[in-house]
């Protein structure tokens, strides 16, 4: 039995793969025979039932599908009950995935779910400038301001004076409890 290789599966190994599809494997021979998911194999039976050998061969880069043929595919499975494999196979599609979910979003809000979307953020996302303040906006604001200025002043003021009181009481009040504040007085 072969290594396990469930990420990346190289030209060789694909080629092996074709030949045993060739032969007429299912998806448990080759799975077996090969070492690989039966997901994998059974994908790339279907791949090549739709498209032959290029597409098992391809490459895993996206395609891009416009909007007719994404609705005319996912209608033809969801409604036609045509297969993946038929459907894959007359639309070009080289994802089993893609099909899939354009199945979903055809089954959620019909082939208008499928139209595209513009990418990135929203035009109106972007915050709009602010209008220009009244006469009388302005004025309240530096109200505001010079009112906390003049709380923030007197609170300093009071702090102050409190810790001036607290000092010039300390060493009186030390002294005559006994202590030594370590000064000396001569």
């Amino acid at each position: 039995m072969r290594e396990d290789r469930r990420r990346h599966y190289d030209d060789g190994f694909r080629r092996e793969a074709l030949e045993l599809i060739k032969a007429g494997a299912g998806k448990g021979v080759l799975a077996g025979r090969l070492a690989i998911p039966a997901y994998t194999a059974r994908n790339w039976i279907r791949l090549y039932r739709s498209g032959g050998e290029e597409a098992v061969m391809g490459s895993n880069g996206s395609r891009r599908y416009d909007w007719e043929t994404k609705a005319a595919a996912a209608r033809d499975r969801v409604e036609g009950g045509m297969t993946k494999t038929e459907v894959m196979a007359r639309y070009g599609v080289a994802s089993v995935t893609a099909l899939q979910r354009w199945c979903r979003e055809y089954r959620a809000g019909g082939a208008e779910a499928l139209r595209p979307r513009p990418k990135g953020r929203p035009k109106g996302a972007r915050s709009k400038p602010k209008p220009k303040p009244t006469r009388e906006q302005e004025l309240a604001e530096q109200v505001a301001y010079l009112k906390a200025k003049v709380a923030y002043l007197e609170k300093l003021r009071a702090l102050r004076a409190n810790k001036s009181r607290d000092a010039s009481e300390a060493p009186s009040s030390d002294c005559s409890q006994g202590r030594d504040t370590g000064s000396t007085i001569s």
